[in-house]
């Protein structure tokens, strides 16, 4: 018989950015493929990003013996403020999840407050919430250093 574990998290960060840098990072391809990676360590697939509501993204990425597939469909975007997107998680040929996520951007000073809020089903024992956490705290880490990258780089606030 096969196992489930549906579980949510929320994740809250605040960024040194305007929401619309924070919201370019998601929408730009380029920046959006050099942040949204897996650890050094694995070896990383293309990216693709159609960043429209009914626009997918895919990337993939293999660890040890295994290749990690992500695959999301955009269902919202309010520019600056929301994306919404479902997406599902493979290791080979097996789906380990299916997730509907929620980021919302807020004016915070003069920066931005990004809440993070995923809510997952966990398939087979092969993937959890905790696991997904963490990987979602790496991804955000990586978001925060292109942010400041870009700043440095181009002064764009």
């Amino acid at each position: 018989m096969s196992e489930q574990q549906h579980d949510t998290f929320v994740i809250e960060r605040t960024y040194p950015a305007s929401p619309g840098r924070v919201f370019n990072a998601w929408a730009d391809p380029e920046a959006k493929s050099r942040w949204f990676v897996g650890p050094d360590e694995n070896g990383q697939g293309p990216h693709e990003l159609d960043f429209r509501v009914g626009g997918e993204e895919r990337v993939s990425g293999s660890f040890h013996d295994a290749v990690f597939s992500y695959h999301a469909i955009y269902q919202d975007i309010v520019p600056d403020e929301r994306i919404v997107y479902t997406y599902d998680m493979h290791m080979d040929d097996r789906r380990i999840s299916v997730s509907l996520a929620t980021v919302e951007l807020q004016p915070a000073g003069d920066g931005t407050r990004l809440i993070l809020t995923e809510q997952g089903v966990f398939l087979d024992g092969m993937d959890n919430v905790k696991q997904r956490e963490q990987g979602t705290h790496g991804l955000l880490d990586k978001l925060e250093a292109e942010l400041a990258g870009e700043r440095a780089i181009s002064g764009i606030e």
